[in-house]
């Protein structure tokens, strides 16, 4: 029962540094909750990209069933972040205000890691990079990223080298995917004869999942938001749930969700 020659449950997962990495600058009792939800979701957000950058080099790699695995996966790890908001929306109004001067500027909008799931999917705007030019590391990363084919642009060279057409994805973007109907068209032909094209129409309907359920994230992001804050602008200085509702209308996978009307 001696630990102090091998190695612990803690010293394995490395708990003394994570347990005190709660620092409330108030003395407000729910600081602490409006902490640690943020530290978990930042915790979840880094296995997401884990799994999303496996994800695409094993469709590189034509290995599309270990893709399924992992995309399933982040569809789970969006599904848990979902239900974190529940313990969010615990708090009040009365309980956020008194500590929220403590936040100053900062702001989940400036999550770096986010905004990487985001280059990842491939809804890219390099304009938002300046907000991590403060952060060498964190810069860097997105730099990286931006300089790859985001997993749906795999998915869609995947698809046109299986109908034998010309390339229409496939070079790193710095910008978001737009619908492209050329795109939407190969997918019709997967979705018409699914037996001919099980892999795709498999690939398809994991990127639609994963798609649903970070649409349920940004959704239960802006009615907690609202439930606690109003209409106020947020810490960061964005327009506050203005400016999260116009993300509710942002597409990942377009095709995908345009070809069902097409069908």
């Amino acid at each position: 029962m001696d630990f102090s020659k091998d190695m612990s449950y803690g010293d394995y997962l490395g708990l003394e540094p994570i347990l005190n990495a709660q620092h409330p600058l108030s003395g407000a009792h729910d600081e602490m909750l409006f902490i640690i939800q943020h530290q978990t979701s930042e915790l979840w957000m880094r296995l997401a990209i884990h799994e999303l950058e496996a994800a695409r080099a094993a469709m590189l790699g034509g290995e599309l069933p270990t893709a399924f695995k992992m995309l399933s996966r982040v569809s789970r790890i969006f599904e848990q972040l979902n239900s974190a908001w529940d313990v969010l929306r615990t708090m009040t109004p009365s309980e956020y205000t008194a500590f929220r001067p403590s936040l100053g500027n900062s702001s989940g909008f400036q999550s770096h890691q986010y905004r990487l799931v985001e280059f990842l999917l491939g809804n890219r705007n390099e304009a938002l990079m300046k907000l991590h030019k403060h952060t060498e590391v964190a810069y860097a990363r997105l730099e990286e990223e931006l300089a790859q084919p985001s997993l749906y642009q795999v998915a869609v060279s995947l698809l046109c080298t299986r109908f034998d057409h010309a390339p229409l994805a496939g070079a790193p973007s710095h910008s978001d995917w737009a619908a492209v109907p050329a795109v939407q068209d190969l997918w019709q032909r997967v979705y018409e004869d699914p037996r001919a094209h099980w892999d795709l129409y498999e690939l398809a309907e994991k990127l639609v999942d994963l798609e649903d359920y970070f649409r349920r994230w940004r959704f239960n992001h802006v009615t907690t938001v609202e439930r606690i804050i109003g209409f106020k602008r947020g810490t960061g200085g964005t327009a506050g749930v203005a400016y999260l509702r116009k993300m509710l209308e942002v597409e990942l996978f377009p095709e995908l969700w345009h070809v069902r009307g097409a069908l």
